[in-house]
């Protein structure tokens, strides 16, 4: 194929803001490796974040992405100037109004528990993906007008959709659509939360245990590397471990006590002590896609006031917050997308910016013209309060001091922020209801068409998990994403892309709260641990120096 056949998505992604610093050695960084990889030897990473489930057909959590990698390959990857390359798939070309992806697989590919990959794999994952018993609460959506798949023989197969899609090729990169071997995709979707087989560098035989993490070894036998990678064969690495500790303090203290060798989301108040700590070394991330964001229920409740989000928007100052909470380490998010996104605009900029008087002057406009006696705003003798269920126990990056201080805040202009901590069963039967009024996650994504996955009318809750939790609902919008998968041509996704976000930060859809960098720590023994454009860290290409 053409190598510029590969950059059909090719929107000129930025470079990820990748950069490492090292306190014993100067320039001595995973990223800038010096000396000749060693085979052989363990790794063992922390991250913050328990997972949900193993699967990622079914489970939409980043850190279930980053627990399935090692396992699973892609059919193409996807490298930080956009560009498409080989993995499984060896050559790929797309029919003209974008409806029907051609792939040629790779001949030779094996899953660790002896099955052929072939084309007959490849409709299995994506008809599992889509089939209503694996409840996908992401990947079904990214190849939402999926139409079928026809294997012409072992190495072709052909996908076709209902509409274009455009976007489909970088989200066939992600592990979210990672390829698991077949036979075990009539498993109840239980097992496969738990355990799951792939072609990938590594295998888990014990698989994912909750509260505790996952062990890999090397899968000797592979010799099918992405083309982004910076070698071939098999890992270098024998094993790898990564382990849940939750406790900030506990992950840095192990890292810098030696009991494991890397550690996920360095605390930003550490940050600048481990650079300067010899034997260590940091290594930082931006991630594409949504921020950390609240999302207001825009559809009822106190949110569906205009007036009301504009001035939450505006009435908090969720620069200051985040700027001292974070020491600097992240960046206060000033748009519904991550800088780091290809289509990010920064003209909507101003939008977000704090004004105490006229958040006021709004909520006096919208009738809350009342005070009780703590000095929450009132109307019709009712209290101003938004509900906030909060999930405390999956909380990450100090998001609990965040969410009381901006419930500090929020009081200022005269709003309960009630942060409640319900059980995961109870959030999900609410946010499936629209049972709320203000909600909070991240969504780290490479395209932005993860526009659509968060403001899409087509994901809001209908009675299940949803990604569009604002309940934006423009058919203006959503025209937008549809002409934007519809189109090959960069400078006219950009407009659309662009036009979308100052839609929706016009319809006060979205209050943006800091852009996530990944803060990886680690011994400087350990070297070449890689990202994906998702900035989620990969260990194929990995080694430790004895």
């Amino acid at each position: 194929m053409p190598s510029s056949s590969r950059k059909l998505w090719a929107l000129a992604l930025p470079a990820l803001l990748l950069t490492a610093c090292s306190g014993a050695e100067a320039g001595d960084s995973p990223t800038a490796s010096t000396g000749t990889p060693v085979s052989g030897g363990s790794l063992t990473f922390a991250v913050n974040t328990d997972g949900s489930c193993l699967d990622p057909h079914q489970s939409p959590a980043d850190v279930d992405g980053l627990f399935s990698r090692p396992i699973l390959d892609s059919l193409v990857s996807l490298s930080a100037d956009g560009t498409i390359h080989p993995w499984l798939a060896t050559e790929w070309s797309v029919s003209a109004d974008q409806l029907t992806y051609s792939f040629t697989l790779r001949d030779g590919v094996t899953f660790s528990n002896g099955e052929k990959f072939d084309a007959a794999a490849v409709k299995a994952n994506l008809d599992h993906i889509v089939a209503p018993a694996t409840k996908s609460q992401l990947a079904a959506g990214t190849i939402a007008t999926y139409a079928g798949t026809t294997v012409a023989d072992p190495t072709h197969v052909q996908v076709t959709f209902k509409t274009p899609n455009s976007a489909f090729l970088p989200s066939l990169a992600s592990a979210y659509l990672g390829i698991e071997a077949p036979s075990t995709l009539t498993k109840p979707p239980a097992d496969l939360c738990t355990h799951i087989v792939g072609t990938g560098p590594f295998t888990s035989t014990g698989g994912y245990s909750k509260g505790k993490g996952i062990d890999y070894a090397r899968n000797d036998a592979y010799n099918w590397a992405p083309g982004t990678a910076k070698h071939t064969g098999a890992a270098y690495l024998s094993q790898l471990s990564i382990k849940v500790v939750p406790e900030d303090a506990s992950r840095y203290g192990a890292l810098t006590s030696g009991q494991i060798d890397a550690i996920a989301s360095v605390p930003p108040v550490n940050v600048a002590q481990l650079k300067n700590t010899p034997g260590f070394t940091v290594q930082a991330a931006a991630a594409p896609g949504g921020n950390y964001n609240y999302y207001p229920n825009t559809a009822k409740g106190v949110f569906a006031d205009a007036n009301v989000r504009k001035a939450f928007r505006e009435g908090i100052d969720w620069q200051t917050i985040v700027s001292k909470l974070y020491f600097g380490q992240f960046q206060p998010a000033k748009g519904p997308l991550s800088p780091a996104t290809v289509g990010y605009d920064k003209t909507i900029e101003a939008a977000y910016a704090y004004n105490a008087d006229e958040a006021n002057k709004l909520l006096d406009a919208a009738g809350w013209t009342g005070r009780d006696g703590e000095g929450y705003r009132t109307k019709n003798g009712a209290r101003l309060t938004v509900r906030h269920p909060f999930l405390k126990a999956y909380a990450r990056e100090q998001r609990d001091t965040l969410a009381d201080q901006i419930q500090a805040a929020a009081k200022q202009i005269g709003i309960f922020v009630d942060n409640t901590n319900p059980d995961i069963n109870a959030y999900l039967a609410d946010v499936g209801a629209g049972n709320y009024d203000l909600a909070d996650f991240s969504w780290q994504r490479s395209s932005p068409d993860a526009l659509r996955t968060l403001f899409g009318a087509e994901n809001a809750p209908k009675g299940g998990f949803g990604t569009n939790l604002s309940f934006t609902s423009d058919p203006a919008i959503d025209k937008d994403f549809t002409d934007a998968l519809a189109t090959t041509d960069l400078t006219k996704q950009a407009e659309l892309y662009g036009d979308a976000q100052h839609r929706i930060t016009d319809a006060v859809a979205v209050f943006p709260v800091y852009v996530f960098n990944y803060l990886l720590g680690s011994s400087t023994k350990v070297r070449d641990v890689q990202f994906e454009p998702q900035a989620f860290p990969t260990f194929y290409d990995a080694w430790k120096r004895p």
